[in-house]
């Protein structure tokens, strides 16, 4: 008897340890049912290990910068949220993005929405909160693309990895330095050296800073900014009052709002005929245009950066093409 009880104290000493390790296995991994086979891991931009299906075929994703770049990579997310500052995805990628069902806010996606629509994974570069990320992971394996700060070409050469896509990447970014060198010398024959790029917000304007998305498009084309905006950062400046309007000031001005209209349009269109902004250099050159600023007052990736190339030869070098398009 004694040795039979010392059997089963041993054997429920070992499955009760046999459970234990297989709760900790399971908790390490994403939660989604799925086995070993048809999975791998990909390190993401912070170096955490997530499991994810070899071909993923229905990708949710949270930004705009991931949409940009899965679009040039000829691959299409089936959701996606609202572009910053708009009831709609981001609208410089036009009707790339018709079709896609719509997950919720910018950075703040609807989590009812996401689980309903059963992704196998889930992009969210940029995300500020480790608990959102936490949540997402519960629905689908989840991946940091990208982390805040980070330039666009960083993120594009990741989600390439993570798709499998390294040749069309190598041959996107060999067709964009051919074009960013062509355009650089046909910029260098105008003389134009500062360039502003402006955020029109309701309460004001705010120049954005020196390695914002677009500035660092400009910069690849030799453009850059006046001395009085050199400022390092990622976003925009402060909002400036019409006193100090003259801060947006450079050879020329790329000036839009996020969204297409509402109160900062409204706002734009009456400080545009106010005394300050008419005694603007740029004004009086006639080297102000306006632009779409959900393209250029905002993250972006591969296609925005093309599509801001289309702007500056157009309005810097008369070259009215067609869009460009992969």
């Amino acid at each position: 008897m004694r040795m039979i009880r010392i059997f089963h104290m041993r054997a429920g000493c070992r499955i009760k340890r046999w459970i234990l390790c297989l709760f900790f296995l399971t908790a390490a991994l994403p939660a989604t049912g799925w086995t070993e086979t048809g999975n791998r891991v990909f390190l993401d931009a912070q170096n955490r290990k997530v499991l994810i299906p070899d071909e993923p075929s229905r990708v949710a994703v949270v930004n705009e910068v991931d949409l940009d770049a899965m679009l040039a990579l000829g691959l299409r997310p089936y959701g996606v949220t609202m572009g910053r500052g708009q009831n709609r995805p981001t609208r410089y990628l036009g009707n790339r993005t018709d079709g896609m069902e719509i997950l919720g806010a910018f950075f703040r996606p609807n989590l009812e929405i996401l689980v309903a629509g059963q992704p196998d994974l889930i992009l969210a570069g940029g995300i500020p909160k480790p608990v959102l990320v936490k949540q997402l992971n519960t629905i689908a394996p989840t991946a940091i693309t990208y982390n805040l700060g980070e330039d666009w070409k960083t993120a594009f050469s990741r989600l390439a990895v993570l798709f499998n896509a390294r040749d069309q990447y190598a041959a996107f970014m060999e067709d964009y330095d051919r074009r960013v060198k062509k355009v650089r010398q046909q910029l260098e024959k105008t003389g134009v050296k500062t360039v502003s790029i402006v955020r029109w917000n309701p309460k004001g304007p705010a120049f954005m800073q020196n390695n914002a998305f677009a500035s660092l498009v400009l910069k690849d084309l030799g453009l850059g900014r006046p001395l009085h905006q050199n400022e390092p950062g990622i976003g925009h400046s402060h909002i400036l009052s019409l006193e100090n309007l003259h801060l947006i000031d450079a050879q020329v001005i790329f000036l839009g709002t996020l969204a297409g209209k509402g109160e900062a349009v409204r706002e734009l269109e009456q400080a545009m005929v106010s005394p300050a902004f008419q005694a603007l250099d740029a004004v009086k050159t006639n080297q102000v245009y306006q632009v779409d600023g959900s393209l250029w007052t905002s993250l972006g990736g591969p296609l925005a950066a093309h599509l801001i190339i289309d702007a500056v030869e157009q309005h810097l070098l008369g070259i009215k093409t067609e869009e460009w398009n992969p």
